[in-house]
C-alpha cells in the first residue's frame, strides 16, 4: 500500500502521533540520562554508587550501631526493610521535584517550536526509572545473599512499579504546568514532599501511627507501593488485592485528573513562559 493511501486509513495521523512522540521521549530521556554525568568521570556508575553507599550507611547505623530489629514477618534485617521501602519513594521524590521546575528550564522548546510539553515530566519518569532499576538490582543481589533466599513474587513488582509511574506522572504534570504560572511551586513541592515521606511508613511503621492520623497511610498511594516491594523483595507473601485496587484507583485518577490540568493549563504556557 502506497504512502498516500497508508495516511487515508482511520487513525493513521494518531498513531504517527503516537510513534513521534515516543521517539521524542527516548531523546529526551537519552539527553537526560547523559547530562546528569557530563564531565564526570566515573560516569552512569555514579547511579549504582549512590544506592549501595546509601544501603552500606544505613547497615552501619541501623544494624551494627543500633542494632534495631525488624518488624515481625518483615525479614531478617531492619536495614533491608528500610532500603526497599526507600526505594519507590526516591523515584517518586526524584520525579516530582525535578518536573516542577522542567517546564521552565525547556522555556526555548516550549516558546519557539510546535513541541508537546507534556511529555517532559513523562521523560524525566522514564530517566529516574532508569536510575531505580539499577537500585532495585542492587537490593535484589543484597537481598539474595543476606537473606539466602529470593521470592520469585518479585515478577509481580513491575505491576506497582506501573502504578507508582501513572501516580507520579499525574503529580508531576500538575506541579510542573502550575510552576509557570506560580513561581513558588518548586518550593511548595519541597515542603511538601518532607511531610508526604513522614506519613509514608519507610521509617515508621503503619501500626505506628496514632489511631486518629491512620487515614493518612491508607489513603497514601505510596504506602501501598512501599508495602508492596517489600513484601515482593523480602517476604514470600503476596500484597492484598484489596491494597492493589485501591492504588490502581488511585494511580489511575491522579494520572487523568493530571493529564487535563495539564491540557487545561498548557494553552498560556507560550504567553507566560
Amino acid at each position: 500500500m502506497s504512502a498516500p493511501a497508508l495516511s487515508a486509513l482511520p487513525g493513521w495521523e494518531f498513531a504517527r502521533s503516537l510513534s513521534e512522540r515516543r521517539t521524542l521521549i527516548l531523546q529526551l530521556v537519552k539527553r537526560d540520562f547523559s547530562q546528569r554525568f557530563v564531565g564526570s568521570a566515573a560516569g552512569w556508575l555514579w547511579t549504582l554508587l549512590h544506592p549501595l553507599v546509601l544501603l552500606l550507611s544505613w547497615v552501619f547505623v541501623f544494624q551494627w550501631c543500633l542494632r534495631i530489629p525488624p518488624p515481625a514477618g518483615a525479614g531478617d534485617s531492619y536495614t533491608l526493610y528500610l532500603f526497599c521501602g526507600y526505594l519507590p519513594w526516591m523515584l517518586f521524590q526524584e520525579t516530582v521535584q525535578r518536573s516542577s521546575n522542567s517546564l521552565v528550564e525547556q522555556t526555548n522548546l516550549i516558546t519557539k517550536t510546535v513541541f508537546p510539553s507534556e511529555i517532559i515530566p513523562v521523560s524525566l519518569f522514564l530517566s529516574a526509572l532508569l536510575s531505580h532499576g539499577l537500585a532495585l538490582a542492587i537490593a535484589v543481589v543484597v537481598v539474595a545473599a543476606m537473606t539466602t533466599h529470593a521470592s520469585v513474587l518479585i515478577v509481580l513488582l513491575p505491576i506497582y512499579t506501573a502504578l507508582l509511574g501513572l501516580f507520579t506522572i499525574g503529580v508531576a504534570w500538575i506541579v510542573s504546568s502550575l510552576q509557570v504560572y506560580l513561581r513558588d511551586t518548586a518550593q511548595v513541592v519541597i515542603v511538601m514532599l518532607t511531610g508526604w515521606f513522614w506519613i509514608t511508613p519507610i521509617f515508621v511503621e503503619a501500626g505506628q501511627f496514632p489511631e486518629g492520623a491512620r487515614f493518612l497511610v491508607h489513603y497514601n498511594p505510596l504506602a501501598y507501593v512501599v508495602q508492596a516491594y517489600r513484601d515482593l523483595l523480602l517476604t514470600y507473601a503476596v500484597p492484598p488485592p484489596s491494597a492493589l485496587l485501591n492504588l490502581t484507583v488511585i494511580a489511575a485518577a491522579t494520572f487523568i485528573a493530571g493529564g487535563l490540568f495539564f491540557r487545561h493549563l498548557k494553552r498560556g504556557f507560550a504567553d507566560v513562559l
